[in-house]
Formats: C-alpha cells, structure tokens, sequence
C-alpha cells in the first residue's frame, strides 16, 4: 500500500520541474516522505523533507492540495537557505 501511495506522489511529481530543485518521493513509516534537493552542487544545503499521510494522498483534492503544500514547504526551504538574516544571530 504504501509503494502505491508513493507512486501517486511520484505521478504528481512529474508534473513539476525546477531549474534549482529536484524531487523525490519514497515509501516511509506512515506515509510518504518528499525530499526537495537544491541542484548546483557547489552550495552546502541540507535537503528539505516533509511527509504526507495516507488520508492526504487518498482525497480527492489531493493534486491540488499537493501543490500547495509542495510550494509552501519551497518557500520554507528557500527561507532556511539564508546564511544570514537580522533575526539570526551569528
């Protein structure tokens, strides 16, 4: 079940394309973890994982509620890509 959810994540995925981030979706425990990979490979970034639950996938609005949580969950990761900021105290 879960490689099921997994791949209706990965259809969705395949309609995004980026040219700073990549996209993955793997089966994890409970659900199914996305990871956002920033592509140029000379930049020390960590990547970004969320987690989607079965009823999330399973609803009928999920193509659309996925695109929302894909781009807020981009914003988040290009937020945390600061390497300084007035809030951050080095």
């Amino acid at each position: 079940m879960s490689e099921l959810l997994a791949d209706k994540v990965r259809h969705q995925l395949v309609r995004y394309e980026h040219p700073l981030f990549d996209f993955e979706a793997r089966s994890a425990e409970g659900g199914v973890e996305v990871e956002i990979r920033y592509k140029p490979t000379n930049a020390e970034v960590h990547n970004y994982t969320f987690k989607l639950q079965p009823r999330e996938i399973e609803h009928s609005q999920f193509p659309w509620t996925f695109q929302k949580q894909l781009y807020d969950c981009l914003h988040d990761y290009i937020i945390e890509m600061f390497t300084r900021n007035p809030q951050r105290v080095n």
